[in-house]
């Protein structure tokens, strides 16, 4: 932002300075021209005046020395012709004496009367010179005509100095400028950075260096009174949801595992008819305990900030289908791992293995006896359409799958499939995608070729990190590592 001010603040000095300078300069240059040409105009006529008056009193051999004592006077060169055009003395050597000079422009011009002035180049080394040929003569008659030359170098040069001058001029203005604007831009973004550095420490959590108030321009006080308070208000609330969620923790675990160890200690005075109602009631027990972690799990993942970080995914994959394939075989279903990378994905420390506990939970869940869960892992080739390339995990089951209506409504909190069992609470997939996002990835549902659901889930590699302020979990350990099942 201050290099902005200070560009707009030098751009608009810029302009005025050209709007003022080029034009100065332009009109100083012309006046300079006009300037030496009615003098070198009005210095000619009074030669040829001179030479008219020394031609009737019959002076004529004057002429060369009146020529050279003009020029060198004047820094020009002069020629003098009489009036049949006929060069009577000339100091540039140019012409020979009694050479008839008639037929050049403006000579000619000059014998009919008329001055002229212009310029000229010469070849050989490309300079300009100045041209002025004039008539002399008092009467209708022509008596003489005088043409001086003068070099435009020292002219140009004058000029160019001046151009010189008025550019030194406006680097000057420039620099003061810029350091008056960058004392300005600085006092008007002051406020702005310090601003920036509390909301940051603000998504981190806690202000450490509070705002001040007092200083800046008056909407930028208001701005900073307003987020002062607003932050204020938001931290308040931050650790009231917090305590809560602690309060929550401790309170309601103990009341559980009581209730449980009642209802257990039930069932040896209990009549064999309601042995399937304590069964029940047990279930939905076990069924809150799991959804009392769930919520907390969410809780702590949505008020706390952790980085993420680089993880090898297919270290994590083989890790965690060694541990679930005792489970699996339990239930008489395989677990196939496949597929690999070598590059590291980025994900928030201990979130692959809840993201492969859950999906793996659900996927057992409603595989059949004889079949198979896969555990694929596809590294997607950079070909400069996919920004950032990604690692796809694929957790592919033979279930009986779901509808793209439910897929869609899979990810919300407590849904459940129609066809799901009763005792899963609808927290697992909603953990997963917070888990997921919150390493800049992305989880979806799709349906599986042959039937069943695969669950996708896009890390990006490590090597394209970028700051991530999404809030993560503080406690993965905490978590289930087997969440009740969401379909």
């Amino acid at each position: 932002m201050t290099r902005r001010l200070l560009l707009s603040h030098l751009s608009l000095i810029l302009l005025v300075l050209l709007a003022l300078e080029v034009p100065f300069g332009v009109l100083y240059a012309r006046s300079e021209v006009a300037r030496f040409s009615r003098t070198a105009e009005q210095g000619a006529m009074t030669l040829a005046e001179v030479c008219e008056d020394r031609m009737e009193h019959g002076l004529t051999t004057d002429l060369p020395d009146l020529a050279v004592a003009y020029g060198r006077r004047t820094g020009g060169t002069v020629l003098v012709a009489d009036h049949r055009g006929v060069v009577l003395a000339d100091t540039a050597a140019r012409a020979v004496v009694g050479e008839d000079l008639s037929a050049e422009p403006d000579i000619s011009t000059a014998l009919h009367d008329r001055s002229t002035v212009g310029t000229r180049r010469t070849a050989p080394a490309d300079s300009e010179f100045l041209v002025v040929t004039v008539p002399g003569g008092s009467s209708p008659a022509v008596a003489c005509v005088v043409r001086t030359v003068y070099a435009l170098g020292p002219l140009d040069a004058r000029v160019h100095t001046t151009w010189l001058f008025l550019a030194a001029l406006g680097l000057g203005v420039l620099a003061v400028a810029s350091l008056i604007g960058l004392a300005l831009a600085r006092s008007i973004t002051r406020p702005v950075r310090a601003l920036e550095r509390a909301t940051a420490q603000l998504a981190e959590g806690r202000i450490t260096d509070p705002l001040a108030t007092d200083r800046g321009p008056a909407e930028l006080r208001r701005l900073a009174a307003s987020f002062t308070r607003t932050a204020t208000r938001l931290q308040h609330l931050l650790q009231a949801q917090q305590a809560f969620a602690s309060d929550v923790s401790h309170q309601l675990k103990t009341p559980l595992t009581a209730l449980r160890l009642r209802l257990e200690n039930f069932e040896p005075h209990l009549a064999p008819c309601a042995q399937d109602s304590l069964d029940k009631a047990l279930g939905e027990l076990e069924r809150l305990s799991r959804m009392v972690h769930g919520l907390l799990a969410l809780a702590r993942l949505e008020n706390t900030e952790i980085r993420a970080a680089a993880a090898d995914l297919d270290a994590v994959v083989r890790d965690r289908a060694d541990i679930w394939t005792a489970f699996a075989a339990e239930q008489q279903v395989g677990i196939v791992v496949c597929g690999g990378t070598s590059v590291p994905v980025l994900a928030v420390p201990g979130a692959l293995e809840q993201i492969i506990d859950n999906l793996l939970s659900n996927a057992l869940r409603v595989s059949a006896p004889g079949t198979s869960v896969t555990l694929a892992v596809v590294a997607t080739p950079v070909d400069g359409t996919r920004t950032p390339p990604v690692t796809e995990l694929h957790v592919t089951d033979q279930g009986p799958g779901m509808t793209e209506a439910e897929r869609h409504r899979a990810f919300d909190r407590f849904w459940r499939a129609p066809h799901a069992d009763h005792d899963g609470t609808g927290l697992g997939l909603p953990l997963v995608r917070h888990l997921t996002r919150a390493g800049g990835g992305e989880v979806t549902l799709e349906a599986a070729p042959g039937g069943g659901l695969d669950a996708v889930v896009r890390l990006r590699h490590a090597d394209c990190r970028e700051r991530h302020d999404r809030p993560v979990t503080a406690a993965h350990a905490d978590a289930a590592a087997r969440p009740a099942p969401v379909r």
